[in-house]
Protein backbone atom coordinates (compact mmCIF):
# COMPACT_ATOMS: atom_id res chain seq x y z
CA UNK A 1 0.00 0.00 0.00
CA UNK A 2 2.82 2.23 0.70
CA UNK A 3 3.79 1.73 -2.87
CA UNK A 4 0.34 2.65 -4.08
CA UNK A 5 0.30 5.77 -1.98
CA UNK A 6 3.64 6.86 -3.34
CA UNK A 7 2.51 6.04 -6.88
CA UNK A 8 -0.68 7.95 -6.27
CA UNK A 9 1.34 10.85 -4.97
CA UNK A 10 3.59 10.72 -7.99
CA UNK A 11 0.63 10.55 -10.38
CA UNK A 12 -0.99 13.48 -8.58
CA UNK A 13 2.21 15.50 -8.89
CA UNK A 14 2.41 14.67 -12.58
CA UNK A 15 -1.26 15.61 -12.96
CA UNK A 16 -0.58 18.92 -11.19
CA UNK A 17 2.37 19.56 -13.53
CA UNK A 18 0.25 18.71 -16.57
CA UNK A 19 -2.59 20.95 -15.31
CA UNK A 20 -0.10 23.72 -14.63
CA UNK A 21 1.39 23.36 -18.09
CA UNK A 22 -2.14 23.19 -19.55
CA UNK A 23 -3.05 26.40 -17.75
CA UNK A 24 0.11 28.06 -19.11
CA UNK A 25 -0.80 26.81 -22.58
CA UNK A 26 -4.36 28.24 -22.24
CA UNK A 27 -2.90 31.56 -21.09
CA UNK A 28 -0.48 31.57 -24.05
CA UNK A 29 -3.34 30.77 -26.46
CA UNK A 30 -5.49 33.54 -24.99
CA UNK A 31 -2.57 35.96 -25.15
CA UNK A 32 -1.80 34.98 -28.74
CA UNK A 33 -5.51 35.30 -29.64
CA UNK A 34 -5.53 38.84 -28.24
CA UNK A 35 -2.36 39.64 -30.20
CA UNK A 36 -3.91 38.22 -33.39
CA UNK A 37 -7.09 40.27 -32.89
CA UNK A 38 -5.04 43.41 -32.28
CA UNK A 39 -3.05 42.73 -35.43
CA UNK A 40 -6.23 42.10 -37.42
CA UNK A 41 -7.63 45.44 -36.24
CA UNK A 42 -4.38 47.15 -37.26
CA UNK A 43 -4.56 45.49 -40.69
CA UNK A 44 -8.17 46.68 -41.16
CA UNK A 45 -7.20 50.23 -40.18
CA UNK A 46 -4.24 50.18 -42.57
CA UNK A 47 -6.38 48.75 -45.38
CA UNK A 48 -8.90 51.53 -44.80
CA UNK A 49 -6.10 54.11 -44.99
CA UNK A 50 -4.73 52.45 -48.11
CA UNK A 51 -8.10 52.50 -49.86
CA UNK A 52 -7.52 56.26 -50.28
CA UNK A 53 -11.26 56.84 -50.56
CA UNK A 54 -11.29 60.05 -48.56
CA UNK A 55 -8.16 61.56 -50.18
CA UNK A 56 -9.45 60.66 -53.64
CA UNK A 57 -12.75 62.40 -52.95
CA UNK A 58 -10.89 65.49 -51.79
CA UNK A 59 -8.56 65.42 -54.81
CA UNK A 60 -11.50 64.98 -57.19
CA UNK A 61 -13.20 67.99 -55.60
CA UNK A 62 -10.05 70.09 -55.96
CA UNK A 63 -9.64 69.05 -59.62
CA UNK A 64 -13.25 69.88 -60.53
CA UNK A 65 -12.94 73.23 -58.77
CA UNK A 66 -9.79 74.00 -60.77
CA UNK A 67 -11.41 72.87 -64.03
CA UNK A 68 -14.48 75.00 -63.34
CA UNK A 69 -12.31 78.03 -62.53
CA UNK A 70 -10.31 77.47 -65.72
CA UNK A 71 -13.52 77.29 -67.73
CA UNK A 72 -14.81 80.53 -66.27
CA UNK A 73 -11.91 82.28 -67.99
CA UNK A 74 -12.91 80.89 -71.38
CA UNK A 75 -16.66 80.80 -70.85
CA UNK A 76 -17.11 83.66 -73.31
CA UNK A 77 -15.42 81.54 -75.98
CA UNK A 78 -17.70 78.62 -75.16
CA UNK A 79 -20.72 80.87 -75.59
CA UNK A 80 -19.26 81.99 -78.93
CA UNK A 81 -19.11 78.37 -80.05
CA UNK A 82 -22.84 78.02 -79.45
CA UNK A 83 -23.42 81.28 -81.36
CA UNK A 84 -21.32 79.91 -84.24
CA UNK A 85 -23.63 76.93 -84.33
CA UNK A 86 -26.53 79.32 -84.98
CA UNK A 87 -24.52 81.13 -87.66
CA UNK A 88 -23.85 77.82 -89.40
CA UNK A 89 -27.60 77.16 -89.58
CA UNK A 90 -28.16 80.60 -91.16
CA UNK A 91 -25.32 79.98 -93.65
CA UNK A 92 -26.78 76.60 -94.58
CA UNK A 93 -30.14 78.22 -95.34
CA UNK A 94 -28.37 80.72 -97.62
CA UNK A 95 -26.41 77.92 -99.27
CA UNK A 96 -29.67 76.09 -100.04
CA UNK A 97 -31.12 79.26 -101.57
CA UNK A 98 -28.00 79.74 -103.70
CA UNK A 99 -28.09 76.11 -104.84
CA UNK A 100 -31.71 76.55 -105.85
CA UNK A 101 -30.70 79.65 -107.85
CA UNK A 102 -27.85 77.75 -109.53
CA UNK A 103 -30.20 74.97 -110.46
CA UNK A 104 -31.32 77.18 -113.37
CA UNK A 105 -27.77 78.23 -114.34
CA UNK A 106 -25.49 76.31 -116.70
CA UNK A 107 -23.43 73.62 -115.05
CA UNK A 108 -20.48 74.09 -117.38
CA UNK A 109 -19.62 77.83 -117.21
CA UNK A 110 -16.06 77.36 -118.56
CA UNK A 111 -17.35 75.57 -121.64
CA UNK A 112 -19.97 78.28 -122.10
CA UNK A 113 -17.31 81.02 -121.89
CA UNK A 114 -15.20 79.12 -124.44
CA UNK A 115 -18.28 78.79 -126.66
CA UNK A 116 -18.97 82.54 -126.45
CA UNK A 117 -15.34 83.38 -127.24
CA UNK A 118 -15.28 81.17 -130.35
CA UNK A 119 -18.42 82.59 -131.97
CA UNK A 120 -18.66 85.65 -134.15
CA UNK A 121 -20.88 88.63 -133.39
CA UNK A 122 -23.42 87.52 -136.00
CA UNK A 123 -23.60 84.00 -134.55
CA UNK A 124 -24.11 85.46 -131.08
CA UNK A 125 -26.85 87.82 -132.32
CA UNK A 126 -28.57 84.80 -133.87
CA UNK A 127 -28.54 83.28 -130.39
CA UNK A 128 -29.98 86.57 -129.03
CA UNK A 129 -26.75 87.47 -127.20
CA UNK A 130 -25.95 91.13 -127.84
CA UNK A 131 -23.18 91.75 -125.29
CA UNK A 132 -20.49 89.05 -125.28
CA UNK A 133 -18.39 90.72 -122.54
CA UNK A 134 -21.38 91.31 -120.25
CA UNK A 135 -22.55 87.72 -120.70
CA UNK A 136 -19.05 86.36 -119.97
CA UNK A 137 -18.85 88.57 -116.86
CA UNK A 138 -22.25 87.25 -115.71
CA UNK A 139 -21.04 83.70 -116.21
CA UNK A 140 -17.84 84.47 -114.27
CA UNK A 141 -19.92 86.03 -111.46
CA UNK A 142 -22.01 82.86 -111.31
CA UNK A 143 -18.83 80.77 -111.30
CA UNK A 144 -17.31 82.91 -108.53
CA UNK A 145 -20.54 82.80 -106.53
CA UNK A 146 -20.70 79.02 -106.90
CA UNK A 147 -17.07 78.67 -105.75
CA UNK A 148 -17.72 80.94 -102.77
CA UNK A 149 -20.84 78.94 -101.88
CA UNK A 150 -18.89 75.66 -102.09
CA UNK A 151 -16.10 77.07 -99.90
CA UNK A 152 -18.66 78.34 -97.39
CA UNK A 153 -20.36 74.97 -97.40
CA UNK A 154 -17.05 73.14 -96.78
CA UNK A 155 -16.09 75.53 -94.02
CA UNK A 156 -19.51 75.21 -92.41
CA UNK A 157 -19.17 71.44 -92.46
CA UNK A 158 -15.66 71.58 -90.97
CA UNK A 159 -16.81 74.05 -88.34
CA UNK A 160 -19.83 71.89 -87.52
CA UNK A 161 -17.58 68.84 -87.03
CA UNK A 162 -15.34 70.81 -84.65
CA UNK A 163 -18.31 72.23 -82.75
CA UNK A 164 -19.91 68.79 -82.44
CA UNK A 165 -16.62 67.38 -81.15
CA UNK A 166 -16.33 70.17 -78.60
CA UNK A 167 -19.94 69.79 -77.45
CA UNK A 168 -19.45 66.03 -77.09
CA UNK A 169 -16.36 66.53 -74.91
CA UNK A 170 -18.03 69.31 -72.93
CA UNK A 171 -21.10 67.12 -72.34
CA UNK A 172 -18.85 64.29 -71.17
CA UNK A 173 -17.17 66.63 -68.68
CA UNK A 174 -20.57 67.81 -67.52
CA UNK A 175 -21.71 64.21 -66.99
CA UNK A 176 -18.58 63.47 -64.98
CA UNK A 177 -19.31 66.31 -62.57
CA UNK A 178 -18.44 69.63 -64.17
CA UNK A 179 -20.54 72.44 -62.73
CA UNK A 180 -22.07 74.51 -65.54
CA UNK A 181 -21.25 78.14 -64.98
Amino acid sequence: MKLQVSELKQVKEELAKVEQSYDKFKMNVAEKTREVKALENKVRALEKDLSLHKPLVEIRGILWTNITQSLSGVWRSIETIYEQNDLIRVAQVEIKKTRALFGQMPKQPNRLIHFLNTKTSEELEALDIRDRTGTILDIKRVLTMRNLMQNLDRRCQDMQVEIDSFIEKFTLLHQKGLQVL
